[in-house]
C-alpha cells in the first residue's frame, strides 16, 4: 500500500496519543466534544418557540427545587423574584 495508512500505523499513533495525553484527558475531551455536538444538533433541529418553552419549563423546575431547599425565613420568595427578574432581562 503506497500512501495508505495501515491498522498498525493507526494503533501506534493511538498508543502515542494515550501516552502523551492520558486516558482521563481523552475521556473528558470526548465527553465535551459529544456534548457540543449534541447541543449543536439540538439548536439546529429545534423551533425557536419550542426552545423558549423548554427554557421556561427548566426555569420553573429550578425555581421549585430552590424553594424546597430554602429555609422558611422568606429567602425562597426573594430568590424566586431575583431569578424571574434575571430571566425577564434575557
Amino acid at each position: 500500500m503506497l500512501g495508505g495508512i495501515s491498522i498498525w500505523q493507526l494503533l501506534i499513533v493511538f498508543v502515542i496519543v494515550i501516552l502523551v495525553f492520558g486516558t482521563k484527558k481523552l475521556r473528558n475531551l470526548g465527553g465535551d466534544l459529544g456534548g457540543a455536538v449534541k447541543g449543536f444538533k439540538n439548536a439546529i433541529s429545534e423551533d425557536p418557540k419550542k426552545a423558549e418553552e423548554e427554557k421556561a419549563a427548566e426555569l420553573q423546575q429550578s425555581l421549585s427545587l430552590d424553594e424546597k431547599d430554602a429555609t422558611f425565613d422568606g429567602t425562597a420568595e426573594k430568590q424566586t423574584a431575583e431569578k424571574q427578574k434575571d430571566q425577564d432581562k434575557k
